[in-house]
């Protein structure tokens, strides 16, 4: 008797993602730039068309109908954000267009009332452009000094060079749990608890962590932890800031006007309540509504199930990428089961530039991204211009791993064909 086989997740859920039906240059589209931005299932399209059809109206403003359900709806996706991350209140839940703002928010609010000359930002050196242009604009206001941790042999975050570098001058340590460049998994629960030592807040990227793995930011112990909705199955112009609900009370707000506020006077203002005194504006209601239904998604599959799939497909990604000769891979590899780094492979070939890979790769049908990934100190420690990067989500297949590695060695046999 056969015993019957499991479909994978990928196999279950494909159809839940109209934009992966259709073809590319006359090929089956395989997306593999998840990295940059995720797809979006049927459930987060019709929740943004359901609140744009029905219930469309400014939120914490009317007493009609519209207004009660649009605020309702809106509120609720607080929630769910928070159960997402197991933050202890909604209130430690603020609503911003991205994580680069919601890093902007923490750098002007907190960076510049707090840092003096003298103390010290500790970053990284794989760190996201995002994570460090703000901070390096607060140290030219404020006087305050960035050090950056490098990496190890491995290519992943140096835990003892970060030690050497605390010191009772570490006023803050902002870094990113999963490098988009690097793959690797940042020990940021340890990183966080030798931070507290020495009285240092901590802020952590989640961008490449919070859509693929679960996250619990109390047994983290962070103090803010920010990520974007594209990136975890909602739209774009939305993303979310944690903050443990003392500090973000203690914070002036970052931006002035509507929604922010308890009373105007002709000379001064009194803030609104968290989470809103963060809040200015008319929100990106449609898009906090799409990304609650992106999280219900999720949940729905569950983050763990999401992550073990992940982890197969990224043991296989490697697995097949090391048969291609002369390819140079960034980060650490991971072990027989996947694990150790996350699902994307950043990647060189000698003498051929990653746009060329990716162009010729497009014609077969396979988006990857080419470029420095917003990650350009880090090229520039390789002493590389970019790479190409492919990038997995958990409806990629197994399928898709060998159709994308058998283009690229097509392609660099291409281009050394031309060589010789």
């Amino acid at each position: 008797m056969t015993a019957l086989q499991v479909p994978t997740l990928a196999a279950q859920v494909r159809a839940d993602f109209p934009i992966l039906q259709q073809e590319v240059n006359g090929h089956p589209l395989v997306y593999l730039d998840n990295a940059a931005t995720s797809q979006k299932p049927l459930a987060v399209l019709e929740a943004l068309r359901h609140y744009y059809e029905k219930d469309n109206a400014n939120v914490h403003r009317g007493a009609h109908s519209l207004s009660v359900r649009a605020t309702e709806a809106y509120e609720a996706v607080r929630d769910k954000v928070a159960k997402l991350i197991h933050a202890r209140s909604r209130q430690e839940i603020v609503y911003t267009r991205n994580a680069t703002e919601a890093i902007n928010l923490v750098a002007y609010s907190w960076g510049l009332n707090t840092l003096k000359p003298g103390d010290e930002i500790l970053t990284s050196v794989m760190e996201h452009h995002s994570n460090l242009v703000p901070w390096q604009m607060v140290a030219q206001k404020t006087g305050a000094v960035l050090k950056h941790v490098a990496l190890t042999p491995e290519e992943t975050f140096d835990l003892a060079h970060f030690q050497g570098l605390l010191s009772e001058k570490t006023k803050l340590v902002t870094v990113v749990h999963v490098s988009n460049t690097l793959g690797c998994i940042n020990p940021v629960e340890e990183i966080t608890a030798l931070a507290h030592q020495t009285g240092a807040k901590v802020l952590i990227d989640a961008c490449q962590s919070v859509p693929h793995t679960p996250i619990d930011v109390q047994r983290l112990d962070c103090d803010w932890l920010v990520a974007s909705g594209h990136k975890m199955c909602g739209p774009t112009g939305i993303g979310f800031l944690y903050g443990k609900e003392a500090l973000l009370e203690a914070m002036p707000p970052f931006l002035g006007g509507g929604e922010m506020i308890a009373d105007v006077f002709l000379d001064h203002f009194t803030c609104g309540h968290l989470p809103h005194k963060f809040e200015a504006g008319t929100p990106a209601i449609g898009e906090a509504i799409a990304l609650g239904a992106a999280i219900d998604y999720l949940l729905d599959l569950g983050m763990e199930r999401i992550h073990a799939y992940e982890q197969e497909l990224t043991a296989y990604l490697f697995q097949q990428l090391q048969t291609i000769p002369r390819l140079r891979l960034y980060g650490p590899l991971p072990d027989a089961q996947g694990q150790g780094r996350a699902a994307l492979a950043a990647f060189n070939v000698p003498g051929l530039h990653a746009s060329d890979l990716a162009t010729l790769l497009d014609q077969d049908g396979i988006a990857i991204r080419s470029g420095h990934h917003c990650t350009q100190p880090l090229h520039r420690f390789f002493e590389a211009s970019g790479s190409a990067r492919a990038s997995l989500y958990f409806y990629n297949t197994f399928a898709e791993i060998d159709r994308f590695v058998h283009s690229l060695a097509q392609t660099i046999n291409f281009f050394q064909g031309l060589e010789d």
